[in-house]
């Protein structure tokens, strides 16, 4: 049993300042201002757009990025209509296979007081003192595991043993949307009512655009 945290990955190579120079350009249509583009015009042009909620501007440019999160977390990700999705299979990645380490991988709950990641199995076991809470979860995650190895050692395939893996299951799941379809996204998940977990990689994701984008998503604030 392997036990990780959650993490998010941007894969489109981003230079935000092309990205928002590429807005303006399309913006710019609208208004038939483009005589008054120049180098360093994109930005306040951006910020005016995002300020009088004129975002179909911001669909012309994707971003993808990667979550590795719990299978609970991932289907609150897919409820997003406007966008592409590509998710690790549990019908045809079966665990017991050498590339998995034959073993299941789940997703720490961020609530928890100590940090089990990358433990060994033999190391989880010999762990004292733990939160009883804490090892109640460990010990269902466990069972799950020696049961999930047991079906498919029987003669079950992948498809069929996933029936008993818990939302804890460790997923990798791949997002395509624009930048518009984004700040939706981070306007719901990462909100105080948001579930604890979907926040904590949404909040993530929401830094490191913040970073590699300048304006666009300045004003969501958590």
């Amino acid at each position: 049993m392997n036990i990780i945290k959650p993490s998010v990955e941007i894969l489109t190579k981003v230079d935000g300042n092309e990205v928002l120079k590429m807005i303006e350009v399309a913006g710019r249509v609208c208004y038939k201002s483009e005589d008054s583009i120049t180098e360093d015009s994109s930005k306040k042009f951006v910020e005016m757009l995002i300020k009088r909620g004129h975002e179909a501007m911001i669909e012309h440019y994707n971003i993808t990025a990667k979550f590795v999160c719990d299978r609970g977390v991932s289907h609150e990700i897919v409820r997003h209509r406007v966008a592409s999705y590509a998710q690790e299979s549990t019908r045809y990645c079966d665990y017991n296979k050498d590339k998995f380490g034959s073993q299941i991988t789940y997703i720490q709950p961020c609530w928890f007081e100590n940090d089990y990641s990358n433990y060994s199995s033999k190391e989880l076991e010999e762990l004292l003192e733990l939160n009883e809470l804490e090892e109640e979860w460990l010990n269902v995650m466990y069972d799950t595991e020696q049961s999930y190895l047991k079906l498919i050692k029987l003669g079950w395939k992948a498809q069929q043993a996933r029936s008993i893996l818990p939302n804890s299951l460790k997923t990798e799941i791949i997002m395509t949307a624009n930048l518009r379809e984004w700040r939706h996204f981070f306007k719901l998940r990462t909100a105080s009512v948001a579930h604890p977990q979907m926040r904590e990689v949404a909040i993530m994701l929401l830094n490191q655009m913040k970073i590699m984008i300048p304006i666009v998503f300045d004003d969501i604030l958590v």
